[in-house]
């Protein structure tokens, strides 16, 4: 399925994707951002995101956000019929990208020994709540619950009494990630050695890995890390402060940066104070340090603190809502927020893609997510089924 009028990187490639909700489809839609075919195969009645609010003229736009640009087709693996025509779509295709429990593949014959051997330069990802090992392989995972395990909500919060849920589905979303990730870089692989291969992703393995440098703080001192806000357990000050009119965050991320806001704050003092002198005695003293700065800082409003700081290049922020992020102009200027208006009531906000690469221009066109089955007959077609 390669496009003339694409390119992408990924150009030429064609993607089965075998998902469903958010961590498989999230994967293959970046891969459609870069630039590769994405045919949807879902099951009979659809990828359960459909059904997920809110609706537009009846259109999930859960569903629209991560399908965009891709083809559907309905397969039923349990029809003899259609498990031909997932393999005729194998043969011609470079990747498969499922999200199923362990086993479920491999019930109908499709196990990786059998894929390799079938279809030898086929790229098999593969991402699972647990991956396809462990005493936990076998158990259902959603997002809250690999954020649970995998240590992230013990330190997102307030304090350890107000552990909450990080924000977005970043469970699924991490994992989502690594899998583009490990599929380039079985793309590469294959360029080299003519063979495919399987990725076995964990969203918990994923959960872990980006967990910074929690783990390591812990086998240091053998303290488990907290919940501390928005405050940074290593950097100081980096975190949220109050204003005259409510609040501002600040990233003060070295000895040089401190000092110009000690400055700009009118407080010179700050600076060789022994309880702040270095980020090291900032960290241990960083509720006199919040104290001490909230003070200077609740004299003037956030407004007026952002302007001040942004024109000395010290790192600073309003927290945006939804709105305030849709009308920020330096997100409208980089084309991050598009219009999408196909058979809907009306128009909705969903996000672009991040990539600007210098041999092409970003579009601001948004593709069409698809109707259910849409694109079985075009799909068919092309892999000469009919």
């Amino acid at each position: 399925m390669k496009n003339k009028l694409n390119n992408l990187p990924l150009n030429g490639i064609v993607v089965l994707d075998f998902t469903n909700v958010l961590s498989g489809p999230y994967a293959t839609f970046i891969l459609s951002e870069l630039g590769a075919s994405i045919i949807k195969i879902e099951k009979p009645g659809g990828d359960d995101s459909r059904k997920y609010g809110p609706f537009s003229n009846g259109k999930s736009c859960y569903f629209i956000s991560l399908n965009r640009g891709k083809k559907s087709i309905v397969l039923d693996l349990k029809s003899k019929e259609d498990k031909k025509i997932f393999e005729k779509l194998l043969k011609k295709s470079d990747i498969l990208i499922d999200n199923f429990k362990p086993g479920v593949l491999e019930k109908f014959g499709y196990s990786w020994k059998n894929l390799s051997k079938k279809f030898p330069k086929l790229i098999h990802g593969k991402i699972s709540g647990f991956g396809e090992t462990g005493p936990l392989k076998d158990l259902p995972a959603y997002d809250i619950i690999v954020q649970a395990m995998g240590g992230i909500m013990s330190i997102t919060g307030k304090n350890k009494k107000n552990m909450v849920r990080v924000g977005t589905s970043i469970g699924d979303i991490v994992s989502s990630l690594f899998c583009v990730i490990g599929i380039l870089s079985q793309i590469i692989r294959r360029t080299k050695t003519a063979r495919g291969s399987k990725l076995d992703l964990s969203m918990l393995d994923c959960q872990v890995a980006i967990l910074e440098n929690a783990i390591s703080r812990y086998s240091i001192n053998k303290i488990n890390p907290e919940p501390i806000g928005t405050d940074h357990p290593s950097i100081s000050p980096f975190g949220s402060f109050k204003t005259k009119n409510g609040q501002i965050v600040l990233a003060i991320g070295n000895d040089k940066l401190f000092n110009i806001f000690c400055d700009v704050i009118n407080d010179e003092k700050l600076k060789t104070d022994k309880n702040f002198n270095n980020n090291k005695n900032r960290n241990l003293n960083l509720q006199k340090l919040r104290k001490r700065i909230e003070k200077k800082l609740k004299i003037r409003t956030t407004q007026y603190w952002i302007k001040v700081f942004s024109n000395t290049k010290i790192p600073c922020s309003e927290v945006q809502n939804i709105e305030e992020v849709i009308k920020n102009k330096q997100i409208i200027s980089r084309k991050m927020i598009l219009n999408y208006d196909h058979k809907l009531n009306k128009s909705i906000k969903v996000s672009s893609s991040p990539f600007n690469f210098n041999f092409v221009k970003k579009s601001s066109k948004v593709k069409p997510a698809p109707e259910l089955n849409e694109n079985k007959n075009q799909i068919l077609k092309y892999f000469d089924i009919i």
